[in-house]
Parts: structure tokens; C-alpha cells; sequence
């Protein structure tokens, strides 16, 4: 059995989820985890933040339920309104990330959200992947050899056909897959304690 880990680095939802994330990795290290990136800021959705009036309402919401941190450069990024999210971009950074540190998806995972949500940097830019990685201790000049690399795009591609095939419709989602058994664990927000009697669960004969 493995967990697959649907989220999208541009979904405050899935930021709200990172503490989760990271405690069920640390109870269960022998677990594998599968990070896929979904496509939440694609296409026509792909325009300035000041679009999505909702942003600063739902923040306050993740905040206030998550306990999610969201760092003075990303509010200023808000407050200014022009910056164009593009999931597409920050799922080609992920795979390059995944790619460099495949055990470690979940926990990079989490700090190019970090990045974002608390630095204020764009998930399109080279140097958001250099710093990230440089402070996991990877080979930060991999990753970006990685990032614009027709292998980055075709496993972005990829991680969006795999979230559709999984049947998710929403971010964060995190799922149990065993064979051709897939089990939801947690959709939106939950606590590293529900998703171990989620996982309980699936072991009761």
C-alpha cells in the first residue's frame, strides 16, 4: 500500500494541509508516497490574482481552521493583485523537485507552498526551484537543469491525467492506493490523528 497525495501548490487548501501532511509521513516512514500535482490554475484560469475576489476570504478561513501561516510577501503579492498563478508551471517545478528526491516528494511538497504562501515567490521561476532545493540540501543546478526540460512537461501532463484517473475533483486529497484499491483518506482538511483511523480502518478484517 502507498499514499497518493493529490494537491496543487497554487490551492491555500492544500497549504492549509502541509502540518497534516508532514506528521502522517513522520508516523508512518515506511509508507511510500506518491505526490501528484492537480491542475487547479490552468488554461483560461490562468489570470491575474485580483480575478479571485474570494482569495483573502478563504485565507482567513484556512488560517482560522488550519492553523496555516501566510507570510507578509504573499499578502503584498495579494494586495497588488497582478500576479498570474499557473499550476501548469508550478507542476513541471514539482516533477523536477520529484525527480532529483523522489522519497522526499512529500516534505518538497510542502516547501514550494512554503514558498509561495509564506515568501511571497512565483512557481514559475527558476530561482523559487534553486532556493527550495538548495535548502533541502539538493543539487539545486539538477533541478533547474530539470525544470524547463521536455521531461518536466511531459510528467506535469502526466500528474493531471493521474489526479482525473483517480477520480479527484478537488485539492487537497489524500488517498490509500493498494493494487487497484484506492481508499480516500482526507479531502480538503483533516488531523494526522483522523487520517490514521482512516488508515485503521482499511486494515479492520
Amino acid at each position: 500500500m502507498k499514499l497518493v497525495y493529490v494537491f496543487d501548490a497554487y490551492c491555500g487548501w492544500s497549504h492549509g494541509f502541509s502540518p497534516t501532511l508532514r506528521e502522517v509521513v513522520s508516523r508512518h516512514p515506511g509508507l511510500p508516497v506518491e505526490v501528484v500535482s492537480g491542475g487547479l490554475f490552468t488554461g483560461s484560469r490562468r489570470v491575474p490574482i485580483r480575478e479571485f475576489g474570494y482569495v483573502q476570504g478563504a485565507n482567513a478561513d484556512i488560517a482560522g481552521l488550519t492553523g496555516a501561516v501566510f507570510g507578509e510577501a504573499y499578502d503584498r503579492l495579494i494586495a497588488d493583485g497582478s500576479f498570474v498563478m499557473d499550476s501548469e508551471a508550478a507542476a513541471r517545478g514539482m516533477a523536477a523537485l520529484r525527480q532529483v528526491a523522489p522519497d522526499r516528494a512529500a516534505e518538497l511538497a510542502t516547501a514550494l507552498q512554503d514558498a509561495f504562501y509564506v515568501d511571497g515567490l512565483s512557481l514559475s521561476a527558476p530561482a523559487t526551484y534553486r532556493k527550495v532545493a538548495e535548502a533541502a540540501g539538493l543539487d539545486a543546478d539538477a533541478v533547474v537543469a530539470v525544470l524547463d526540460s521536455p521531461a518536466a512537461q511531459e510528467a506535469a501532463e502526466a500528474d493531471f491525467h493521474r489526479a482525473a484517473a483517480l477520480g479527484v475533483r478537488g485539492f487537497p486529497t489524500l488517498l490509500a492506493v493498494d493494487g487497484d484499491r484506492v481508499s480516500p483518506l482526507a479531502h480538503g482538511r483533516a488531523t494526522a490523528d483522523e487520517v490514521d483511523r482512516q488508515l485503521a480502518a482499511l486494515h479492520r478484517p
